[in-house]
């Protein structure tokens, strides 16, 4: 009994190593772990000689520290308007003196032996007041144009209203829809052409900034909060509409920018190939939805100091989804 029992231990030890071996043989091998979203193919790899003959330039990706902003619209002040309701308060200021000093006078002759007469110390002092009225439109008249927040007030803006008057400088109306912005005026503010937003246009490479922001009365053909804001340096004509920014509460990001000029459309998206090595690109995606100046914000997949082509992407595009590419 012992050695039958023996022999039926082996056999069933057997069967068991048997099962275990085919359970070993029968589990799936992991998984390779996914491809990040942003990383599109394995890349293009060319020779010193064919990147050379493609014509293909790289430039380092920045730093920078992206702050959300908010969109509105602008519009550039003819300065001709300007002029004229400066002309009108400089033309009732001078008047408004000049009788103010006339009917001081003909206070000080009163009783004396050069007093005026009754009725013409009636007149001036008619005038005075008449001037004074008229010096008190003018300044209303100029406040409708450019504003009662100008600051230091009107008085003591005379050198900036000159400038305005003169041309010198662009007095920019930004408008922002109702509740973006809380509180008084932002403490600064970006603006640039119209196609600014279009991918690859030709852009100055930084925005222009808004100096002297004050509030501005409501633009009645662009409903929202306006403000008042001065633009030098810049080559905006008079009239033009512009996209203009102003800073979002939001805290800011870290990140890189990548230049408008290396960005390609393929299957809807937006891409760009980084030069990860030597002679070797690899294409990630690039959300367009912050535009930097002529570049685009990005915050994963590039690292700041990698090289991203700012030439030639089509044609990498080109042999990365046509290997048999030649590159001529």
């Amino acid at each position: 009994m012992s050695k039958r029992f023996a022999t039926a231990a082996q056999l069933l030890l057997g069967l068991g190593m048997l099962g275990l071996g085919a359970c070993q043989r029968a589990a799936p091998a992991p998984e390779a772990a996914p491809e990040p979203a942003s990383v599109a193919g394995a890349g293009v790899s060319l020779s010193a000689a064919q990147a050379q003959q493609l014509g293909i330039t790289t430039e380092a990706a920045k730093s920078f520290d992206y702050t959300a902003e908010i969109t509105g619209f602008g519009v550039v002040i003819p300065h001709d308007s300007i002029a004229t309701a400066v002309a009108e308060l400089a033309t009732a200021q001078a008047a408004a003196a000049q009788s103010r000093a006339v009917a001081a006078r003909a206070q000080r002759l009163a009783g004396t032996s050069g007093a005026m007469a009754a009725d013409t110390v009636e007149n001036v002092t008619r005038q005075a007041a008449s001037d004074s009225a008229a010096l008190e439109l003018a300044q209303r008249r100029l406040a409708t144009v450019i504003g009662e927040g100008i600051p230091g007030g009107i008085a003591a803006a005379t050198p900036l209203l000159q400038e305005l008057a003169g041309g010198k400088a662009k007095l920019l109306r930004a408008t922002f829809p109702l509740g973006a912005l809380q509180g008084s005026a932002p403490p600064s503010l970006r603006a640039a052409p119209l196609d600014t937003a279009q991918p690859g246009s030709a852009q100055p490479s930084q925005p222009w900034n808004v100096h002297q922001i004050w509030n501005a009365p409501a633009d009645p053909a662009l409903p929202g909060r306006s403000f008042f804001g001065v633009l030098r340096m810049s080559d905006a004509g008079e009239g033009e509409r512009l996209l203009v920014w102003a800073p979002g509460p939001q805290p800011s990001q870290h990140g890189v920018t990548v230049p408008a000029a290396a960005l390609v459309i393929s299957d809807g998206k937006y891409w760009c190939y980084v030069e990860q090595e030597p002679h070797h690109y690899v294409r990630h995606e690039v959300d367009t939805d912050k535009p930097v100046g002529a570049a685009y914000f990005v915050t994963q997949g590039i690292a700041a100091g990698e090289q991203v082509v700012t030439a030639q992407s089509g044609l990498l595009l080109a042999r990365e989804t046509n290997p048999s590419t030649e590159a001529d």
